[in-house]
C-alpha cells in the first residue's frame, strides 16, 4: 500500500510517501500507526501524539479505529483548517 505523509507528520518522517506491505494483524489506521512507530525515530515523533492526527483511506475520511481492509493509498495529515 502507497502510505502519505503531510505537513508536519512529512517533515518528521522525512519523506512524503512510500509503499510498504504492513504485517497482517495491522487492520485498522491505529494499529498501522503503531507499527510505524517501529520504524524508526522520524516516525516516533511523528506519531508520538495520535490525537490530531487524521487518516484518509483510499481518500475517504476514516476514523483510527475503522477497518482498514486491502487499501491502496493511506494519508495521513494534521486537522486540516479552512476559510
Amino acid at each position: 500500500m502507497r502510505i502519505m505523509y503531510f505537513a508536519w507528520l512529512r517533515e518528521r518522517i522525512g519523506k512524503s510517501s512510500e509503499e510498504l506491505t504492513p504485517p497482517a494483524e495491522v487492520d485498522t489506521p491505529r494499529a498501522l500507526i503503531g507499527w510505524l512507530r517501529t520504524r524508526g525515530p522520524g516516525y516516533e515523533a511523528a506519531f508520538s501524539d495520535e490525537r490530531p492526527v487524521r487518516c484518509a483511506v483510499d481518500q475517504e475520511f476514516q476514523p483510527l479505529d475503522a477497518p482498514l481492509g486491502t487499501p491502496e493509498e493511506i494519508g495521513f495529515f494534521p486537522p486540516v483548517t479552512g476559510g
